[in-house]
């Protein structure tokens, strides 16, 4: 199957941003902006929000940073945190907690912060209602092994990778028609200088469209301020691919 090619275009990026931010100053200075999450997350980071649970039919296919997902490891999905970061999640609903260590992107649902393996969900019993309000911590990261099921993950330290350039852009939709999706990406690309189609598998193929390329969170939230107005579902996600 053949993706789009990434678009890049960031000095015409940064100038439809400037340009926004001052429309958005002029008309919204008694609302206050949002903190966003850090770039780099560090321990002892924490975040507070709804989670859920994947298992079939994404058993066995490729997680986003490129491994096998294995719906009985203590993995999960995160739509911005660097991939090998360990995370203890609490059901604030039992206090039961859980140690997972995210390789995937996700949840693609408004609202939601992260998707947990059937195994990590079965941990803090989730499968059942299917989603909580849950609070998640950095316990570390840059670490490639995953917890055990039922035991406290082994930490192992290693050395900290070169920098890397994080890119984050803004999820519009996610289509189940290739020509609706491609319709809207070079609508966007006209815009903003930059749009993308993700294909997401599932029980059915949805083909995500993802508007702009910023470096920074907070840049990239401006944009989704904007696109709202059109398209109401709009929220930041990391770019990966």
């Amino acid at each position: 199957m053949r993706f789009e090619p990434l678009f890049t275009g960031l000095p015409r990026m940064r100038a439809v941003l400037a340009a926004i931010a001052i429309v958005l100053s002029a008309s919204s200075c008694a609302r206050q902006k949002k903190i966003s999450t850090p770039v780099t997350v560090k321990v002892g980071h924490t975040q507070k929000g709804i989670a859920s649970w994947y298992g079939s039919p994404y058993h066995g296919r490729r997680a986003a940073n490129g491994e096998v997902y294995d719906m009985h490891q203590l993995t999960a999905a995160h739509r911005t945190w660097p991939f090998h970061t360990i995370v203890r999640v609490t059901n604030l609903d039992n206090q039961r907690a859980v140690e997972v260590r995210i390789t995937d992107r996700g949840p693609f649902v408004k609202g939601r912060i992260i998707d947990l393996s059937q195994a990590a969900a079965e941990e803090i019993a989730l499968i059942g209602p299917g989603t909580a309000k849950v609070q998640l911590r950095v316990v570390a990261t840059n670490v490639r092994q995953t917890p055990a099921v039922r035991k406290a993950p082994e930490i192992v330290t290693v050395d900290q990778p070169a920098p890397v350039v994080e890119r984050y852009g803004v999820q519009v939709a996610a289509l189940a028609s290739r020509d609706a999706a491609e319709q809207l990406r070079v609508k966007l690309q006209t815009q903003f200088g930059s749009a993308r189609i993700v294909a997401k598998q599932g029980q059915r193929m949805l083909w995500r469209v993802i508007a702009g390329e910023a470096q920074s969170e907070e840049e990239a939230e401006t944009l989704a301020e904007l696109l709202r107005a059109q398209h109401p579902n709009s929220f930041v996600v990391r770019i990966d691919e």
